[in-house]
């Protein structure tokens, strides 16, 4: 389970950004999260959704522990991000498109490294391996190294050391990105088989498509605010336009 609560995050803004906001900008600091709550349940699959600078990934990052919050509070798991920073990570799995792998080394061996890492031996590594090389169809590449793969292989790579250690609560940041459609499909695939093993799901993604077809829970994040935190189906019901892209866009504007 992730309990977010009425959650905060300021930068302190340079001189540089400062100027980037416009004249009308008086201030030193920004609010990039500006107390936001929700909760993620084990067994369902909670979509954080919003434009670029909403704060989505800002907030991801505070749960996987990478920034600390100005405010508010945090738990994964029941541990919490601050006090239990160490408990959390063992907890969860984080895939973001920022993180950076090693180009010397081959799929085998990160996912190896990382599997090490968590304490992850012999014949569990090698069973929890094939298993997610093979929804991911990596063993075509599995052996080589990953600075000569493209940009959906090494997607499928990060992917893989995100979830080697089998996790409790998985986090993804536009974890489809740069993938085709066939990849895309085998990690709708994977984040459903996630939520019927029971675990906790939190994605982020701009494909409305994937939230119509995976979310059960849903929150829409713009200037660092919520818009909307509920099920889906409750979105669903009060929506005021005929898509969820049309419906998206008009809660948007309307802020």
């Amino acid at each position: 389970m992730i309990v977010v609560n009425d959650l905060y995050k300021t930068f302190k803004l340079s001189r540089a950004q400062k100027r980037e906001m416009g004249k009308s900008f008086t201030g030193n600091t920004i609010d990039a999260v500006a107390g936001v709550s929700f909760t993620c349940q084990p067994g369902r699959i909670f979509s954080l959704v919003g434009p670029n600078g909403a704060g989505k990934t800002t907030t991801l990052r505070l749960i996987a522990t990478m920034l600390k919050p100005t405010g508010g509070s945090i738990e994964v798991g029941g541990f919490d991000v601050v006090k239990q920073p160490e408990s959390v990570r063992n907890t969860l799995g984080f895939l973001t498109g920022s993180t950076k792998l090693y180009d010397r080394l081959t799929p085998n061996e990160l996912v190896k490294y990382y599997a090490d890492l968590h304490g992850i031996k012999g014949d569990d590594f090698k069973r929890r391996r094939d298993e997610i090389f093979s929804l991911l169809d990596m063993m075509g590449f599995a052996g080589r190294r990953i600075g000569k793969l493209s940009t959906g292989m090494k997607q499928k790579v990060s992917i893989a050391r995100t979830i080697i250690h089998d996790p409790d609560v998985l986090v993804f940041d536009e974890a489809t990105s740069g993938l085709d459609v066939v990849a895309s499909r085998g990690i709708v695939e994977l984040i459903r088989d996630a939520k019927d093993r029971g675990k906790t799901v939190l994605f982020s993604t701009h494909r409305m498509g994937e939230v119509t077809q995976l979310a059960d829970d849903l929150a829409i994040i713009h200037k660092g605010k919520l818009l909307f935190n509920g099920t889906y189906e409750e979105f669903r019901q009060g929506m005021q336009t005929e898509s969820l892209e049309d419906e998206f866009i008009r809660l948007v504007e309307a802020a």
